[in-house]
């Protein structure tokens, strides 16, 4: 029998195969077409309905549970995936927290004491120190109880009564120095009077004591002084790194004023130079500014932001004139503390012709902890002498102790420790130029023929003028101290600083009332300071960094000369700004100090008034205006520079603007936005002053 293969085979073959297919799945694969339909309605709807799914199955040919079961699987998919990215994304947060934990580890292992640079306390260090500490309260405790009985045995009363009419603990062994002095002991016999007799002598016996130290504090000082400006060599040596700067040899002068260290910190120095100029001012007014802690502020608006007299020790001629003051210096940059000092200063006349006025640091009992910066001053002063022709040779020495380099920033700490910042060469050279001015003023010296006129014809309206930029350029150097200040510091520190911010309200005459926001950044430059203070008086260009002109064009519509330098001048400027009858005050100076442009928006009847002759303190002003000085790298082959990372030396150029925020209290939303606004005013300002002087490539 045979049997056929390529046809029909027997039925029980046949039902054996039917049996088989129908116990496999039958899988279907969609076409790309159909997933990419599917994805794209997947993305607009990942949860279609019934109906939704019933059109798709229509569309695309397949059943509905198709559908519905590729959704089910496309969402599973989706979660998972997410899930897998959220963990990868967790686990390298975690590995950058953990880089970072390991970080801070290290760098506290390494951290150091920013007052001495040395390595941080240990426990044991810690405990050692604290047992010394109770050792010399104990001591003290000690010395006060046997100073305390000797003092109410000497003046019959008992302990308890004398404390209670003591100021402090602290002050009875300068008690027991005066009543051993014998200065007591014409008070001794009065102690059988009444009590308030006895008060009221004990209260002006302090005083008289506190003056009798202070007189000899500055007794001593001053017979330092006049001898350290009558020599020279071996006292004072030239420093060959420093152009030729006189400084005091420290052995010499060691030896002939032995004296301790205010500051027993390794990171103390000790500052001293010594210059000599001729002034355009006769010797007996600048003697008279100099004892009048308003007009020392006005001779020195650059050096000096704020003085006050606390107290007229001695109110004798101008012979014999002793002062406590406090005064506070600034070296015109936020990014440097400014030097505090409360000093006694004393004017003497040594003959018909010279005077000498000294100052020297003292420790007053209520003013010893008030000073924010580590200063002292040893004794430093100058002499004046007159040339009977209106000018004055004035020789001066700047002799200090500080302890501020933690608080100065890396860009001028070259400057800082020179000498340059508060050398007696900045003194002097301010003191030449502020005398010219004031001779300018008063019409002791006749103006250039070149000046503008027309516009200040009569001299009291020119008077005006002066003095009112004399008050803006105050203003200006004042609000550069900004104690409240908050830090931006998103500028390279290369050769930036970041930008200062402070926030302060104004209710001062001659300011505008409100909040103010003041903010100033400083860069380095690689021009010289004459390079840059020609750049920046120059009208022609000033339309390429001055941001509130907007491009315009400036010209000047009146001109003051100030000084015999063509630079040093008062000038009034139209158009500042594209609106009618606003103009521009500015004053611009030079010295070997270093340089300043400052300038104000000030509208035309406002000028106006001041040539009239109207009161200038009732008009408000509020400056704003650029500094620049050496950067302290005097030798081109100096290694030992921090101000920049370049060797080639240049200048510091500090940029600082003001605005007024219209409102007495500020929020936070409306400081924050005020902030910005001055931010982008500064960087703005910047960067211009870079692309129009082509280093736009300095970070």
């Amino acid at each position: 029998m045979d049997f056929g293969y390529g046809g029909n085979g027997s039925p029980d073959d046949h039902e054996e195969t039917s049996h088989s297919l129908e116990g496999k799945k039958n899988y279907h694969r969609h076409s790309a077409q159909q997933i990419q339909q599917l994805e794209a309605f997947f993305k607009e709807c990942p949860h279609p309905d019934e109906n939704q799914r019933r059109r798709l199955s229509m569309e695309l040919g397949l059943d509905t549970k198709q559908i519905k079961f590729w959704f089910q699987n496309k969402r599973t998919q989706t979660k998972a995936q997410n899930e897998r990215a959220d963990n990868s994304s967790l686990r390298t947060e975690n590995e950058r927290i953990h880089c970072e934990n390991l970080a801070i580890v290290e760098a506290l292992k390494s951290v150091i004491c920013p007052a001495c640079g040395g390595p941080p306390f240990r426990e044991e260090d810690r405990q050692h120190g604290l047992q010394k500490l109770m050792m010399e309260n104990a001591r003290l405790k000690e010395e006060h109880a046997r100073v305390s009985n000797i003092l109410a045995s000497f003046m019959g009363k008992p302990f308890t009564e004398i404390q209670s009419l003591s100021p402090s603990p602290g002050y009875s062994s300068d008690l027991l120095a005066q009543a051993f002095s014998g200065q007591a002991t014409e008070g001794s016999s009065h102690l059988t009077h009444s009590k308030d007799t006895i008060s009221a002598y004990q209260l002006s016996g302090i005083q008289k004591m506190e003056k009798t130290l202070m007189i000899e504090t500055v007794t001593s000082a001053m017979d330092e002084l006049v001898k350290l400006l009558r020599v020279n060599a071996p006292v004072w040596v030239k420093s060959p790194a420093d152009q030729g700067r006189c400084a005091l040899h420290r052995d010499s002068y060691d030896k002939l004023f032995p004296k301790a260290n205010h500051f027993r910190t390794t990171s103390a120095r000790i500052e001293s130079s010594k210059d000599t100029i001729m002034v355009e001012m006769a010797a007996i007014h600048l003697v008279e500014m100099f004892l009048d802690s308003d007009k020392w502020v006005d001779l020195f608006p650059t050096i000096v932001t704020k003085a006050r007299t606390l107290e007229a020790i001695d109110t004798g001629d101008l012979g014999g004139s002793l002062q406590l003051m406090y005064e506070q210096m600034h070296i015109l940059s936020p990014l440097v503390a400014p030097r505090e000092f409360f000093f006694l200063r004393y004017c003497r006349q040594l003959d018909s012709s010279i005077w000498v006025v000294v100052d020297v640091s003292y420790d007053f009992k209520e003013t010893e902890n008030s000073s924010s910066t580590l200063s002292w001053r040893l004794p430093s002063g100058c002499m004046i002498q007159d040339m009977s022709n209106g000018k004055s040779k004035v020789t001066w020495i700047e002799h200090v102790q500080v302890d501020d380099r933690s608080l100065t920033h890396r860009l001028y700490r070259d400057l800082v420790c020179v000498c340059q910042a508060y050398g007696a060469k900045r003194w002097v050279a301010t003191l030449q130029r502020m005398c010219e001015r004031f001779a300018y003023s008063m019409g002791s010296r006749t103006s250039p023929c070149h000046e503008l006129e027309g516009v200040i014809d009569a001299p009291e309206g020119r008077r005006r003028i002066v003095n009112l930029s004399h008050r803006m350029v105050k203003n200006f150097c004042s609000s550069l101290s900004m104690s409240n200040k908050l830090d931006f510091p998103h500028l390279s520190e290369s050769n930036n600083s970041g930008i200062r911010v402070s926030v302060r309200k104004s209710n001062e005459p001659g300011q505008p009332r409100g909040m103010i926001v003041a903010a100033a950044t400083s860069l380095w430059l690689p021009f010289s300071c004459e390079t840059l203070f020609d750049f920046f008086i120059n009208q022609k260009i000033r339309a390429q960094w001055d941001v509130l002109s907007n491009g315009n064009p400036v010209a000047e519509i009146a001109h003051i000369s100030c000084g015999t330098h063509t630079g040093n001048c008062i000038s009034i400027i139209q158009p500042f700004v594209p609106k009618q009858n606003m103009l521009m005050l500015q004053e611009s100076c030079i010295d070997p100090s270093g340089a300043l442009v400052v300038y104000a928006p000030i509208d035309l009847p406002a000028i106006t008034e001041v040539i009239s002759g109207e009161d200038t303190g009732k008009i408000p002003i509020l400056p704003s205006g650029i500094i620049i000085s050496s950067d302290g790298r005097l030798d081109k082959g100096s290694k030992a520079s921090t101000s920049t990372s370049t060797g080639k030396p240049g200048s510091l150029v500090t940029v600082a603007f003001q605005i007024l925020v219209c409102c007495n209290s500020l929020s936070k939303q409306l400081n924050m936005e005020s902030v910005a606004t001055v931010n982008t005013l500064i960087s703005s300002t910047v960067q211009k002053i870079k692309e129009a002087l082509d280093c736009s490539d300095l970070d």
